[in-house]
């Protein structure tokens, strides 16, 4: 072989090399490629060729509903619509009636007749006016969805049925024309766009508007839960929406119905509360009441639980909202201020207040519990033995409990002098607990603060629990255990408190407190259910029978308060605490505000409902104590509780001998018939007319007048009453007040603490002083306590 042939022989082989090099080079990236798409990127691929030959249309699950604990509904979901346009679809329809009418318009030239086409562009605009009208949107934004370049763009959410209907009425008879009928008869002509249609989705409805609101919480347009129960459980109530997934041709059209395949939505679940509609109401009516009355500028809250299970049964936070309307500021107090800002300060304003009015302030926000905690160093003091019913406590007014450091005083400046432990609870005598938490010492007393969970959230099946300020054991020198020991310094959440206080009356069992007893699913099977959860004991029951006894005895004659109940077992302690950093030595009294607050609980032997109420700065110029401002509607709260629980009024002698006397049906009764049934009640009477029958009577049938009381039997028609005038009796005795109402022709029942004491005061009356009344009318009177406390 020739040097030229060898030569030619190794050039091709050369080749051949580079040739298959290449190939192998491709073989190889073709591979890798099928690998990569066919398995690193399989979905992805998937989804676009799905995309390409499936269309799908999505079917909303309802939202799960939610019930109190009777079954009443609090939120539900009902179906509304979504308006859509198909712009391309819409362009195709109106370019087909605009040829149709060119078409029209040529045929009748043809016959030598004249033709005037619809006016398909004015027809457009009013299309665009109706629906931007009945949408409440700017017109602009329909003509820009019809150019879009899409076919599926939503006008408008949430359309109630009634507007859904009457869009699809318009949209499928457009009326553009007139036309004679067979029967010569004129008719409408209309034309249809089946490119605007609507599309089913649902609506969340608060059934009782702002009833338990902060608790419940709503939901965004989206349908996911904001705030409250509907944050907190929203994937136990969305549900899982459903599908129907149907087949593309070539040309993007979809194919006929059984080319597709329908995924059926799954409802979501359905949340049963602890919480009963009929204690809410009681509890959030005087709240508000008495956050009107006593102009409380930085809200109220309440809650009313089971002490034994932790079960909330009502919980509120006054001023509250529309759960329907939770945007709107619903305190008109509120919205006047942020009315009355300029513009640019407005924004930033609202913003403040619309969250501020969504916050549970009874497990978000933090305050200084004040007397009430003192139940807790007393709890303290008994389980450690360093306190016993029988000790004694001198009170001068004041205590130094530290070198240099100023007497921290109690509210009685002038001293309480020598008392026991029960006259120290009742009189809430600081120094007496500073005692108390210095027997105790820094290192028992934080450990039972924490015990008793003030350490730690609660774990309430709620969103956005606070956490409790205290000072820690390494920082708790003599003044800051003093301090702590009557309720100032340390802040925690009303939620904290009310389930430590329970511990402490329910034999010492700290409780997890919840608002969900059950989760239920469509078919009604329960998906989760609540049990009580005792988190530990802090206490014997022998310490907590002796609380039970002694806050008791607080409420009782004995000790005195105006959350007093004839025939009724109740323990509680008020508190009054300032709100300057945990200061005790604040001077200027014009920079400090307070918190006043009630914790009670019944059947005080046997404790069943455990109540708190707090007012966050009520208005100083009216009150500021605990026993003033919230002890009342503590009170009004329990008197209609606790016959509602099946717990009914069982008198002790004295008690019956005092009982108001309800007023019999006297009308068309003899005189001596009358006048024997009043006698027999212990009642007074007058006369007025010369009759032999009762004509008419004051106070009317059923009225409550006490014992000793006066009943007017009038025997003819009255021509003209003889009114009296209504005397202010607030800030007077029961004697003074007793002269002055009998001299002016009033009747009276009273309410709260004992009125035979002498430390009481007249704090309300419940006929405005001033006005004219009825001779012998019946008006309520409302005693309390001269308490003063600022522990």
């Amino acid at each position: 072989m020739s040097n030229r042939d060898e030569t030619t022989a190794q050039m091709k082989t050369r080749m051949n090399i580079w040739v298959l090099g290449a190939m192998l080079v491709l073989v190889v990236a073709v591979i890798i490629n099928l690998f990569r798409v066919s398995i690193l990127q399989n979905k992805k691929y998937q989804d676009m060729a799905n995309k390409s030959h499936f269309g799908s249309i999505t079917i909303p699950a309802n939202r799960g509903s939610i019930y109190d604990s009777n079954g009443k509904i609090l939120a539900q979901s009902a179906t509304v619509y979504k308006i859509y346009i198909d712009p391309a679809l819409f362009r195709k329809e109106l370019s087909g009636y605009i040829e149709k009418e060119t078409e029209r318009q040529a045929e009748a030239a043809k016959n030598g007749g004249s033709y005037t086409p619809v006016d398909y562009a004015a027809k457009k605009q009013e299309l665009v006016q109706f629906l931007a009208q009945k949408l409440d949107i700017e017109e602009q934004t329909i003509l820009d969805a019809m150019e879009k370049n899409t076919q599926y763009y939503v006008l408008k959410t949430q359309v109630e049925k009634p507007v859904a209907d009457e869009i699809l009425e318009y949209v499928n008879n457009v009326v553009v024309g007139q036309q004679v009928d067979e029967s010569g008869e004129i008719k409408n002509r209309t034309v249809s766009f089946a490119s605007i249609t609507t599309e089913s989705d649902t609506k969340r409805y608060y059934p009782q508007n702002s009833m338990a609101a902060a608790v419940i919480g709503f939901t965004n347009r989206d349908g996911d839960g904001l705030y409250g129960l509907e944050a907190m459980y929203d994937d136990y109530l969305q549900g899982t929406d459903g599908k129907t997934i149907s087949a593309k041709d070539v040309n993007g059209n979809e194919m006929p119905y059984r080319y597709s395949k329908t995924y059926a939505a799954q409802d979501g679940n359905s949340l049963y509360l602890t919480i009963d509609t009929t204690l809410q109401t009681y509890l959030e009516s005087n709240l508000t009441e008495m956050v009107s009355k006593f102009q409380v500028a930085n809200r109220a809250c309440g809650i009313i639980m089971n002490a034994k299970t932790g079960a909330l049964l009502a919980m509120a936070t006054c001023p509250g909202f529309d759960l329907n309307e939770p945007y709107a500021i619903a305190d008109p107090t509120v919205q006047a201020y942020l009315d009355s800002l300029p513009e640019e300060e407005y924004k930033a304003a609202y913003v403040d207040a619309r969250e501020k009015q969504w916050k549970n302030k009874a497990i978000t926000e933090l305050y200084q519990p004040g007397s009430v905690f003192k139940v807790i160093t007393a709890s303290a003091g008994f389980e450690e033995s360093v306190v016993k019913l029988s000790d004694t406590f001198t009170c001068t007014g004041g205590v130094v409990v530290a070198d240099g450091v100023p007497p921290i005083h109690c509210h009685k400046r002038s001293g309480h002098g020598t008392q026991d432990f029960t006259t120290a609870l009742t009189n809430s005598c600081n120094p007496a607990f500073m005692e108390i938490g210095r027997r105790l010492g820094a290192n028992h007393f934080f450990q039972y603060f924490s015990a008793f969970g003030l350490t730690e959230k609660t774990g309430i099946d709620l969103p956005g629990e606070a956490t409790s300020y205290y000072k820690p054991l390494e920082e708790m020198g003599p003044v800051e255990l003093a301090a702590c020991s009557f309720g100032q310094t340390n802040i925690v959440t009303p939620i904290e408190m009310i389930t430590a206080y329970a511990a402490v009356i329910n034999g010492g069992y700290l409780m997890k407190p919840y608002v969900v007893s059950k989760i239920v699913d469509t078919d009604g099977n329960v998906v989760m259910t609540s049990e009580p959860e005792i988190r530990r004991q802090v206490i014997s029951e022998e310490t907590s029978s002796t609380m039970r006894k002694a806050l008791e005895d607080v409420v009782n004659n004995n000790g005195g308060s105006n959350a007093y109940i004839k025939g009724y077992r109740i323990g509680g302690k008020s508190g009054t605490s300032q709100k300057i950093g945990g200061s005790t030595s604040a001077t200027d009294e014009d920079d400090m505000q307070y918190v006043a607050s009630y914790v009670c609980f019944a059947p005080a032997d046997d404790p069943e409902i455990i109540l708190l109420i707090m007012a966050d700065e009520p208005n100083k110029t009216i009150s500021y104590y605990g026993s003033t401002v919230a002890v009342p509607y503590a009170r009004k709260v329990l008197e209609k509780t606790l016959p509602y629980l099946g717990y009914y009024p069982e008198y002790t002698e004295e008690e019956q001998a005092k009982l108001d006397v309800k007023v019999p049906f006297l009308e068309d009764e003899s005189l001596e018939t009358a006048k024997a049934k009043l006698d027999s009640l212990g009642l007074k009477y007058e006369v007025v007319g010369e009759g032999e029958n009762v004509y008419a009577q004051t106070p009317i049938t059923g009225m409550q007048v006490p014992k000793g009381g006066t009943v007017i039997l009038y025997s003819e028609p009255i021509e003209t009453e003889n009114p009296v005038t209504v005397p202010n009796v607030v800030g007077m005795k029961l004697s003074q007040a007793n002269a002055l109402l009998a001299a002016s022709g009033l009747n009276y029942v009273t309410a709260g603490a004992s009125a035979d004491r002498s430390d009481v005061t007249i704090v309300s009356q419940s006929l405005e002083a001033g006005t004219s009344v009825p001779k012998w009318s019946v008006m309520e009177i409302e005693f309390a306590v001269n308490d003063h406390q600022t522990g």
